[in-house]
Parts: structure tokens; C-alpha cells; sequence
């Protein structure tokens, strides 16, 4: 089964004008992806506060390094915040990763990264990019709720897992499931064209991230 990257895009300038000087900083940074190359420590966390709680993921760089650094770097520079969990699959996974800037989103979306090799499986709490076939891996990642261990041949390598509040995992909403036209969740073309302020209309009940920020 692939799970297939997507853009999605809303206004800089709504963003900006809620953010501050300081936030808009960190998107003029974000812009630059080729700018956030730091390799990751050997072992980190990144604390998620959430709509639904908070929850932490605990990296493992040896187990995807290229991944893992990728993952870092969009922590410590603040890609998350606010960004939705957009694809929820009760059994399956949650998927997030999509920021909702266009200046920012389309920025990364040509920076693919090669594959690492599969050295850890997809059990249930580990997370791992979503693709859109090999060597595409961009900014979009799920959190396995099962054991999808059919996901470890087709490529996807886990990176870390959620080692707290995988109860708070387990909540976020589902109630969109699948996205369209296979499911009633967002339709890919509009969350690239209209991002966050698509979402907050047609479906306001998302999960979100407040912020993502490395474990001091």
C-alpha cells in the first residue's frame, strides 16, 4: 500500500500576521530547505503538544539516517506547528507533515530524499515517512497504530517511535478516514491550493499540532 505525499498550501500572509516577527523568521528559514542540513544526534526526542495532548517520539538515527536527519532538522526549526493531522485511518495510521504556507510547502516539495534501508519494522507507535514511490520522501510522515509489518517490503523504514502518549496517538480523530475521492477526508488538489484555510472550513474537527520542538 503506498501512502502517497501531497502538498497543501494556505496565505503567508494570514500566517505573518498571527505569528509575529519572530515566527516569521523561522518561515523565512523554512524556506530554505537545503539550509536545514544539521545531522541529528545519535538518539533524540521531540516533544508534540497537540489538540488531543501531548506525546513524545524518540529517534533512532541508525535505524533511517537520512530520514532521521530530515526529521531533526524540520523539529528544530518549527514545521509542525500547527500543522494537521489530515489523513487518520482507525487500525492503520495517522499521517501529518503538510505544511500550510505555500511559501514554505512548495519550497520543500522538490527536496526528495534518497531511501534509507528498511531496518526497523512498522509496528505499532513507529513512525516513518509517507512516499509517493522510492527516493520521494519530502515532509509527510504517519504514526503506525497496528502492526503494519506489509509496509517494511515496500520500502518504508522507521526512523522512531512514539515512546509516550501513544494513548493520545490513539485519540486523534478519525472520523474523516480515507481522503477523496477513495474517502471523504480532504481532497488532495484543494489542500494544495487553499492548505489550512481549506481545512478549518470543510473539516474543522482535525487534530492539529500546536508545536514539535527537541527534548532539551
Amino acid at each position: 500500500m503506498r501512502l502517497q505525499s501531497t502538498i497543501i498550501t494556505s496565505a503567508a500572509f494570514a500566517l505573518a500576521a498571527t505569528i509575529g516577527v519572530a515566527g516569521q523568521a523561522d518561515v523565512a528559514k523554512l524556506r530554505n530547505p537545503t539550509a536545514l542540513n544539521e545531522q541529528a544526534p545519535a538518539t533524540f526526542k521531540a516533544n508534540f503538544d497537540t489538540s488531543k495532548g501531548p506525546f513524545v517520539i524518540e529517534v533512532h538515527r541508525e535505524w533511517a539516517p537520512i530520514g532521521a536527519d530530515r526529521f531533526y532538522n524540520l523539529v528544530k526549526n518549527g514545521f509542525f506547528d500547527d500543522v494537521r493531522f489530515f489523513r487518520v485511518i482507525s487500525g492503520f495510521m495517522a499521517q501529518f507533515g503538510i505544511h500550510g504556507t505555500p511559501g514554505v510547502q512548495s519550497a520543500w516539495r522538490g527536496a526528495n530524499l534518497k531511501d534509507d534501508p528498511v531496518r526497523q519494522s512498522n509496528k505499532r507507535g513507529t513512525v516513518t515517512f509517507a512516499t509517493a514511490g522510492p527516493n520521494t520522501r519530502t515532509t509527510q510522515f504517519f504514526i503506525n497504530f497496528g502492526d503494519n509489518t506489509g509496509l517494511d517490503k515496500q520500502g518504508f523504514a522507521p526512523f522512531g517511535e512514539v515512546v509516550s502518549g501513544m494513548a493520545v496517538v490513539d485519540k486523534l480523530n478519525a472520523e474523516y478516514g480515507e481522503g477523496a475521492p477513495r474517502g471523504k477526508g480532504p481532497d488532495q488538489g484543494r489542500l494544495q491550493s487553499e492548505g489550512n484555510a481549506y481545512l478549518s472550513k470543510e473539516f474543522p474537527k482535525l487534530d492539529y499540532i500546536k508545536s514539535a520542538t527537541i527534548a532539551k
